[in-house]
């Protein structure tokens, strides 16, 4: 039972691990609620109805019927708790929206979904509603939270009823994806034609939920410090740099956490053996499964780079793919674990066909298969060409499988190059370059080959890696700060 005093926040979003993920988002919303909990707050879940999440309730209540509304002809608001969340969720029962086979998204044709303006419309416009106090009179939130695009208009839809004591913040997990939809779609997702203009959703002729947003959230967050100044400059703006660079002022980048009940190698039932920064035989013993597990030649002294990625441009995984066959001649196997682009997935099949012993490619996202890739690799590669936080190499670093990194973003914060100085004071924890090129991605693998030769200096790297804390407490305790900013403590 929460306390009758705590501050009240909504968490908006579209995914939810381990129910359904495409990504991080989906990492972040299983595990920011329940620590903003254990900090004293009274949190709870807004989550669409996909049947993979509807099937995880153990009861609920009906709070709200709506409809017609968004194509659908009835909207069910239900309340209850997820099995194994420890955190009281709504979510919209609307079987027209969200059953559906294909991922949350994009349909089995690898298409994105026509009509999902609506379906995350009736995301934000049931927040709203939350938040004005027209669904729950037992519980109304003070401060509504969206994460991404897909709660994008909440901010908006609230902006319309200004008596409305809730205040709003909205998260940016990566603001390459806007929610565009078209002008014509305005009445039918519920907003006024007066917002259709620069200052209001207006993209560059098309409506955007993220623009949306980025306008009428009352603070916005990004997901790491490095990002929230990159997102201001032309480079990683995506068009709305101007827009964010003159919201400066509410906006600040909060690093995402890690769960570490879920990613701890030490308890992790996913890996072939346990160890810990103490102990690394159990490594070694996860290293040889998966070599097993995949057909790799069982070698001990080959360096394993492991990569569990969407196979994207975005990743920067085409600049590896290309040289796979150079990288594997000096003594390298790869561990591939994703799916994306056909074409980045059909150059590395095509690697994996001509040295099989060397290289193993898994299309698809197998959550076990993850969990074992990062734990028997030595190396996690996440070389982006823009990475908001990025949370695979974060994984990396508790499993003792340094990452390799690109110098952007989230990487750039959480990764400390293995550089002369940094290597005299203990401080190194994997490998950095900076150029977006294959030359400058090679480069830092063949560093990374050099040091893991060398034996006891590989070793202390790992063990200083391991030792680093990206739990969520601190980031909990910077989203509290920033709710106190728009509701002070009383």
């Amino acid at each position: 039972m929460a306390d009758a005093n705590a501050l009240r926040v909504l968490q908006v979003g579209a995914e939810i691990y381990p129910f359904v993920k495409t990504g991080g988002l989906g990492d972040v919303m299983a595990a920011l609620p329940p620590a903003l909990v254990a900090r004293g707050i009274d949190a709870r879940l807004l989550l669409p109805g996909y049947p993979a999440i509807l099937r995880q309730f153990e009861s609920t209540s009906v709070v709200a019927y709506f409809g017609p509304a968004f194509g659908a002809a009835t909207i069910v608001v239900r309340f209850g708790r997820l099995q194994g969340i420890e955190v009281p969720a709504y979510v919209i029962d609307a079987p027209f929206l969200f059953e559906r086979p294909g991922g949350p998204y994009i349909g089995p044709d690898g298409r994105d979904w026509p009509d999902n303006p609506r379906r995350y419309a009736a995301l934000g416009w049931i927040a709203a509603h939350l938040g004005a106090g027209d669904i729950d009179w037992r519980w109304r939130p003070q401060i509504v939270h969206g994460h991404d695009w897909h709660s994008g208009l909440a901010p908006a839809y609230l902006s319309l009823h200004p008596a409305a004591p809730c205040r709003t913040a909205f998260t940016i997990h990566n603001l390459a994806f806007h929610g565009l939809f078209e002008r014509d779609a305005m009445a039918e997702l519920n907003l006024p034609a007066r917002l259709f203009s620069p200052d209001g959703v207006e993209f560059h002729g098309a409506g955007a939920f993220m623009k949306a947003g980025l306008r009428f959230a009352d603070r916005i967050s990004t997901v790491s410090p490095t990002y929230a100044r990159e997102i201001q400059t032309e480079e990683f703006g995506c068009g709305l740099e101007g827009l964010i660079a003159q919201r400066r002022a509410v906006l600040r980048g909060i690093l995402n956490g890690v769960d570490y009940s879920v990613w701890n190698p030490a308890t992790d039932e996913h890996v072939a053996a346990h160890y810990d920064a103490t102990n690394l035989d159990g490594k070694r013993a996860a290293k040889a499964a998966l070599q097993a597990s995949l057909g790799l030649q069982p070698r001990a002294d080959a360096m394993v780079i492991g990569i569990v990625s969407r196979l994207t441009h975005q990743k920067g995984i085409d600049l590896l793919a290309r040289n796979v066959a150079d990288l594997v001649r000096d003594g390298v196997q790869f561990a591939i674990v994703g799916s994306g682009d056909r074409d980045i997935e059909a150059a590395l099949n095509a690697c994996a066909a001509s040295q099989p012993r060397s290289v193993a490619v898994r299309i698809g996202y197998d959550e076990p298969l993850a969990h074992q890739v990062i734990a028997g690799s030595d190396i996690i590669c996440v070389p982006s060409r823009f990475e908001p936080c990025g949370l695979t190499q974060l994984y990396g670093l508790r499993y003792g499988t340094l990452p390799l990194v690109r110098r952007v973003g989230g990487l750039a914060d959480t990764v400390v190059d293995a550089e002369a100085d940094a290597l005299a004071s203990h401080r190194a924890t994997g490998f950095v370059f900076d150029r977006a090129d294959s030359a400058s991605l090679v480069a830092a693998v063949r560093r990374a080959l050099e040091l893991y030769r060398s034996g006891a200096a590989w070793t202390r790297v790992v063990q200083c890696a391991m030792s680093q804390d990206f739990s969520w407490d601190g980031a909990a305790a910077a989203y509290i700060e920033m709710y106190r900013e728009l509701v002070p403590a009383t």
